[in-house]
């Protein structure tokens, strides 16, 4: 049963795909229940990663990556954490927020920071979110202002993957005071080595636990005038659009968990014996794998689509958040219905199963809670 196949896939993207399978078969698999449980990062995986040229390669050719596109990105985001989420993510956050320099960012920017990314000689991260604010970005209260030729940074971030490991990060805060909310936010690259930058692990999650978030401090950390991305006041621009893209590959993070949940469920129902037969010779258990195939199809048809409408800046918001709602919540679905399956034994620390159990509960928050995605589909829709 081949539940990630290629044929929804655009014929360019497939290379990637098969590069990418094959990495995951080897590389994450066999490693993930070791990373699950000592919740270490997994350098020994990113580092094979970026020698395969699977990290940090959405950046573009001139800069020294690979140039892979949106639809080549999800692809890859399938693969990976079908296999794993935990070293999946921490493979795909090696780049987070780079897109945001590439596209925003002037040729000085883009030639020191994003190609020691793109050559895997530095990582990066993003820092949005803060200890008491996540969805609303127009809420959050990080501060930066300007003092001589530099901007002083004071504030708190949360939940930033890499926090502790990045060389740099894509950092929003908090540089106005008008009416128009919206227009009070910029974006800037801050090293980790800056001079009032502080961060530590948060406390260990249930799941994903090979990646790594970060609690950030800001106390007065200063970085140069030129750190500054595009123009002052377009951060929440800037991050409304970076997450329509981001929005369609947490899609395919859903989408791998889901292929995960229903491989173990279909597994151990053609291997479990009950009342003289396979599990699977009960009405009730085939009607359930039934429903898993189908809400999985229906998420992976829809997510697919979704990524073309973002590509081509087609209503790229609402589909975006319909791809990703729609395709972490089937991943939740069918986890929950393939522990029921398992019985007993989905409980049990080293199955599958337990792990993607765990995984799933995570993509329906970050990049947006599901809730604020609704919203979304709603003030976005038009009939």
């Amino acid at each position: 049963m081949e539940l990630l196949d290629e044929t929804v896939v655009p014929e360019h993207a497939r290379a990637v795909k098969e590069e990418a399978h094959e990495f995951a078969q080897e590389h994450i698999a066999p490693a993930a229940q070791e990373y699950h449980n000592s919740g270490e990062y997994p350098w020994d995986v990113l580092e094979a990663g970026m020698d395969a040229g699977l990290v940090a390669q959405d950046i573009g050719e001139e800069y020294g990556g690979r140039g892979l596109d949106l639809y080549e990105i999800l692809a890859l985001s399938e693969e990976f954490f079908r296999a794993d989420a935990g070293i999946g993510l921490t493979m795909m956050l090696a780049s987070f927020g780079a897109e945001i320099v590439e596209e925003y960012g002037n040729d000085e920017q883009k030639e020191e920071y994003l190609r020691p990314v793109a050559e895997n000689d530095q990582i990066t991260g993003l820092a949005a979110s803060e200890p008491d604010t996540g969805s609303d970005l127009a809420g959050m209260t990080t501060s930066a202002e300007r003092d001589g030729d530099e901007w002083v940074l004071n504030g708190e971030k949360y939940w930033v993957g890499n926090a502790v490991e990045a060389d740099w990060l894509t950092l929003y805060a908090k540089t106005g005071d008008s009416e128009d909310r919206y227009s009070n936010y910029s974006m800037f690259v801050v090293p980790t080595d800056a001079p009032g930058y502080d961060a530590e692990h948060i406390p260990e999650k249930i799941g994903m636990r090979a990646s790594k978030q970060g609690h950030i401090v800001l106390d007065d950390c200063r970085i140069p005038e030129e750190n500054l991305l595009g123009v002052e006041g377009a951060g929440f621009y800037m991050l409304a659009e970076f997450f329509n893209h981001g929005r369609i590959v947490v899609g395919g993070h859903g989408l791998g968990l889901a292929a995960a949940a229903i491989e173990e469920g279909w597994e151990f129902a053609h291997g479990r014996q009950a009342f003289g037969r396979d599990i699977s010779d009960f009405q009730a258990v085939q009607h359930i794998l039934a429903d898993m195939r189908m809400e999985f199809e229906s998420a992976r048809a829809l997510n697919w689509r979704a990524a073309e409408k973002v590509a081509e800046q087609e209503n790229a918001g609402l589909w975006a958040a319909m791809a990703k709602t729609k395709s972490t919540e089937t991943a939740n679905d069918c986890a929950e219905r393939a522990m029921q399956l398992h019985g007993g034994r989905s409980i049990l620390q080293d199955r599958r199963i337990s792990r993607v159990y765990r995984d799933v509960r995570i993509p329906v928050i970050y990049e947006g809670a599901n809730e604020i995605q609704r919203n979304l589909i709603y003030s976005q829709s038009q009939y």
